[in-house]
């Protein structure tokens, strides 16, 4: 694990990767779209919420990929520094010590992506 990444190069690179995926595998990865188009709609929760749930459960599982996603989509549904830094409470709370070292790389890649956003 790297101590700084790149996180939109990573999410960039990541897309490319997963194509051929995709077309290898495309019922799996169609029905993978699907579950994930279903867990994201908003009901109880709102969207912004599960993708912070998400960036949780990424930095607890220790997923660098997932991280990159997730920390775009938490910018994309409008998600504030504050509301990410509770979350990565939640996930060290949730997956100790590693989690630690995966939050600061989960607040780092919201950054990343929020100052991209905030240059458009």
């Amino acid at each position: 694990m790297s101590a700084t990444h790149d996180w939109p190069e990573v999410a960039g690179s990541l897309i490319q990767a997963l194509k051929p995926l995709r077309g290898g595998a495309p019922e799996t990865m169609t029905a993978f779209s699907g579950l994930a188009r279903a867990a994201l709609e908003p009901k109880a929760l709102s969207t912004k919420t599960k993708e912070l749930i998400a960036l949780g459960i990424s930095v607890a599982t220790r997923c660098d990929g997932c991280i990159a996603f997730h920390a775009e989509a938490a910018v994309k549904q409008g998600a504030t520094r504050d509301e990410v830094m509770e979350t990565m409470g939640m996930a060290i709370y949730m997956g100790a010590g590693p989690s630690v070292m995966y939050a600061a790389q989960a607040l780092e890649a919201f950054d990343q992506f929020s100052a991209r956003t905030a240059q458009k």
